[in-house]
């Protein structure tokens, strides 16, 4: 069984820890690699590598650093298919859907070429007399990102390369569970002419973590994750003197107004519901029909998400992929449970799915549960499942309460033909991203990504503007060069001693 190693200073290397962790096929549920898990020593090297990199790499012209982001935007571009095999392998999301992950990943690539106009600084000419004011950005040293597993290519390349640009090197820590991804993109910088240990990959599990949140030379650390990991990471880098942006967990809700084509809302209702297999922080697993709209789209709904196509990720006509692990699955089935316990209407169940040839995967079917009430689990839990919970609402601004109230505030949606209605809804909801009649409104790579309340600890969005800002602190320089007459005491005569 192939071992997968940590990526230091520009080579794999298994480290001083002796513990591994398993790496499942989703799809079969057999394990088909072990992944080493870093100890102490491990991150002491990682951030070491790091730190000596930085030296050079932070002085390093942005001419060189945009040539070696081009190349490594082109060679991504070249290998998205290989990178989905890894993704579906590891995760089980369908190829497809990995592919359209490390498209979104290439994106902030793009994004980041562009970093000699990002780092502009400004210039004032005579602020006072014979004054001049200018400013820049500078980069922060070592900077770390701890990634989840439902996109093992994508987060992570919403952090490392703009840190990169911005001059800092960067050390890696994916989710254990989907771990091959980070070692491939490892192997595309090197051949893009990345100097070893600008970026650094190191597996583990809550140790790595710590170690790297109470690291002295780890300057900045991003995450995104559930929630309560979101605010220990936020309270314990902060803590150690750390920059921290910290994106949780959600519970994203789409309103579907009376108005609305509801033939097409419950197309995309169903997409965002059951893509990934629940399994991403932008999927909407909260409906709220208002008024009329409720009996139509749960017969739409209900029609659309019988016939999805679940099975195994590298099958073309799949889906739906499986759920990460068993554990995933039996909380998943668990809560699906809970909701029928408490009162909520099953209207398709998704409970006990199997697969043929793949009988030991983890599959769980889209499931649409119907009359579900705020106080419910299905309601008040991140599913992370292939789960769509309905509540009703009398009209907009109770729904609109409804989402308000929620302690989660990181996308949201509304499907209505109404402009006012629309314009009410994007003003009046305390949510970070939102869509109208846009079910995922995961911003383009030049904007900037995060939510609010609970699903963001931090004062910065990631990528975008906001992540140049991150991964940089500012410089401002008030200069004065005094005119100053002096006698050169040069002459044409032949030098003497007097």
């Amino acid at each position: 069984m192939a071992t997968i190693e940590h990526w230091i200073g520009g080579s794999f290397t298994a480290g001083s820890g002796h513990r591994r962790g398993p790496v499942f096929n989703p799809a079969t549920g057999e394990q088909q690699h072990e992944v080493v898990l870093a100890s102490t020593a491990d991150v002491d090297a990682a951030v070491g590598a790091a730190r000596a990199a930085f030296e050079s790499w932070s002085q390093a012209s942005l001419s060189k650093r945009t040539k070696i982001l081009f190349n490594f935007r082109e060679l991504v571009n070249a290998r998205v298919g290989e990178l989905a095999e890894l993704v579906s392998d590891e995760h089980g999301k369908v190829l497809s859907d990995a592919a359209g992950e490390v498209q979104r990943g290439l994106e902030v690539i793009e994004f980041a070429c562009g970093i000699p106009e990002l780092l502009k600084g400004s210039y004032t000419d005579q602020a006072s007399t014979g004054v001049d004011v200018f400013s820049f950005r500078e980069p922060l040293g070592v900077c770390a990102g701890i990634t989840p597993f439902n996109f093992p290519a994508m987060v992570p390349m919403w952090m490392h390369p703009v840190a990169i640009a911005c001059g800092n090197t960067f050390v890696l820590k994916p989710s254990e569970r989907d771990p091959s991804a980070s070692n491939y993109v490892a192997g595309l910088w090197r051949e893009a002419g990345l100097p070893d240990g600008v970026f650094n990959v190191l597996h583990g599990d809550k140790e790595a973590v710590d170690g790297l949140l109470r690291h002295p030379d780890v300057a900045a650390v991003s995450f995104v994750g559930s929630t309560p990991i979101a605010r220990y990471i936020h309270q314990e880098g902060t803590a150690n003197g750390k920059r921290v942006q910290a994106l949780g967990g959600a519970k994203n809700h789409a309103i579907i107004l009376p108005d609305a084509d509801l033939d097409f809302a419950a197309q995309h209702l169903v997409a965002a519901a059951f893509g990934s297999a629940g399994e991403r922080c932008m999927a909407i697993s909260a409906a709220v029909a208002v008024g009329s709209a409720g009996d139509a789209l749960m017969d739409l709904v209900s029609r659309k998400a019988a016939e999805v196509k679940v099975g195994p990720g590298r099958d073309p006509s799949s889906e739906m992929g499986p759920v990460v692990t068993a554990a995933a699955k039996e909380r998943i089935e668990s809560l699906i449970g809970s909701g029928e316990k408490q009162g909520a209407k099953l209207l398709v169940d998704g409970r006990g799915l199997r697969v043929e040839g793949h009988e030991g995967g983890f599959f769980v079917g889209p499931t649409v549960i119907d009359q579900v009430q705020p106080s419910m689990d299905v309601y008040t839990e991140e599913i992370f499942g292939p789960v769509l919970s309905t509540v009703r609402a009398d009209d907009v601004d109770s729904a609109i309460d409804l989402i308000n109230s929620n302690p989660y505030g990181n996308g949201t949606a509304i499907f209505t033909s109404s402009g006012e209605a629309a314009r009410r809804f994007q003003r009046g909801v305390r949510v970070g991203m939102i869509g109208i009649n846009v079910p995922i409104p995961v911003p383009m790579a030049y904007y900037s990504f995060g939510g609010w309340k609970d699903s963001l600890f931090g004062d910065k969005h990631i990528h975008g503007p906001e992540g140049v800002s991150f991964y940089t602190r500012g410089k401002v320089v008030t200069s004065r060069w005094p005119h100053v007459d002096h006698a050169s005491g040069a002459s044409l005569h032949f030098p003497t001693a007097s």
